[in-house]
């Protein structure tokens, strides 16, 4: 038996992947004072040699560097700015002359104990001439690190600002979907229930099998009601239901194609998108007229976008500049697809070559592996 690696859980990251970086910040650091002190010490005596230029300042930030966690942890319950920020101000005064003292006893401990270069001046005064010499400059860098973590507190409110500010932008998006679905829905019903109404008075029996059928799409619509997008396969399941109604009422007038290309099966597109552009065919290509209607569905990829096409042999649209009049199915298919892809979605209406309308949607061409519903991220 051979284990995949969804048996075990990621693992965390080192602690050396997360220190790593951090040391070789403060090393640069560190290299850059050598660099001063060497050229500082050559111009103003005693010389020093490179070797000890770097090593003096390499302990001087690699103590900042054990300090700076502290200096961290200590800002947070006295944030500049925030809280009782004149309160918070005297903290850190106080501590930058504190942490400058630490520094400076582990700084000139460290220098007597190992390099015994001062051998000749006791401790006491190495360090009382440390403290004189990197009072500034310590606690500089105390104020430094104060306005680092400042920094990076200020970026990481901004990042979670964005990411509450995106899920409401995306809770929004998701209501206003839902609310085009319950547009359309009773929109859809009151044309199904007025043709059953029609219906009763000349054929019974069409009109309970019409009823059956509205049944049996309402319950496949409910079961997946929830979901913005759904892969294209289930997407034509719900449309030849909703033909099956259609064709209880032309029973031999409405002829239907689908040419729907493999490929595109587990593409996903917006849940019932076709069924108001088929509607709007049937409406106004196929019942106006005593002739049989021919409806053709298809499904294509191109250029990494899925196009869909729907085209009758109705009238399709009156000639002259006049404005195209959409009526809720279209314009409410138009909506959804600026809701879901923005500029990455175009639909177009056109007559088609040899009569009818033909209209096309074009949107990203994206896997249904995993179909979000509108409930996600809440």
């Amino acid at each position: 038996m051979t284990a995949s690696s969804r048996d075990f859980p990621p693992r965390a990251p080192s602690v050396w992947r997360r220190v790593a970086p951090v040391m070789i910040g403060w090393t640069a650091v560190a290299l850059f004072f050598a660099n001063r002190m060497f050229y500082s010490y050559q111009l103003l005596g005693p010389p020093v040699s490179w070797r000890d230029a770097i090593a003096w300042s390499l302990l001087d930030w690699y103590l900042w560097a054990l300090l700076a966690p502290l200096v961290f942890r200590l800002y947070r319950p006295f944030p500049l700015g925030r809280g009782a920020p004149f309160r918070n101000l005297l903290v850190h005064l106080g501590l930058s002359v504190t942490f400058m003292a630490a520094h400076s006893a582990l700084y000139g401990a460290a220098l007597w104990l190992r390099w015994r270069t001062y051998e000749n001046v006791s401790i006491d005064d190495l360090l009382a001439s440390l403290f004189l010499a990197r009072f500034h400059f310590d606690v500089l860098t105390y104020w430094g690190l104060v306005f680092l973590q400042m920094a990076l507190d200020y970026h990481r409110r901004y990042r979670e600002g964005e990411v509450r500010a995106s899920r409401m932008e995306a809770q929004l998006a998701r209501a206003e979907l839902h609310a085009l679905r319950m547009q359309l829905n009773p929109h859809f019903l009151f044309n199904t229930l007025n043709a059953i109404s029609a219906l009763m008075s000349r054929d019974v029996a069409a009109a309970e099998r019409m009823l059956a059928r509205l049944s049996d799409f309402l319950r496949l619509t409910l079961e997946t009601g929830r979901s913005t997008e759904v892969p294209l396969r289930q997407e034509l399941d719900f449309l030849r239901r909703y033909l099956e109604i259609e064709q209880v009422r032309f029973p031999d007038r409405l002829r239907v194609d689908m040419d729907v290309e493999p490929g595109t099966l587990e593409a996903r597109v917006p849940s019932l998108i076709l069924q108001p552009i088929v509607e709007n065919a049937i409406r106004h290509g196929v019942a106006p007229s005593s002739d049989a209607g021919h409806i053709r569905i298809v499904a294509a990829r191109r250029n990494g976008d899925l196009m869909l096409r729907v085209r009758d042999d109705g009238p399709g649209l009156a000639p002259g500049p006049s404005k195209i009049r959409e009526g809720v199915g279209l314009s409410n298919t138009r909506e959804r697809l600026r809701q879901l892809y923005g500029p990455s979605s175009v639909m177009t209406l056109t007559n088609a070559e040899g009569g009818g309308l033909d209209v096309t949607l074009s949107l990203p061409f994206r896997s249904a592996a995993r179909i979000p519903t509108e409930m996600e991220g809440d």
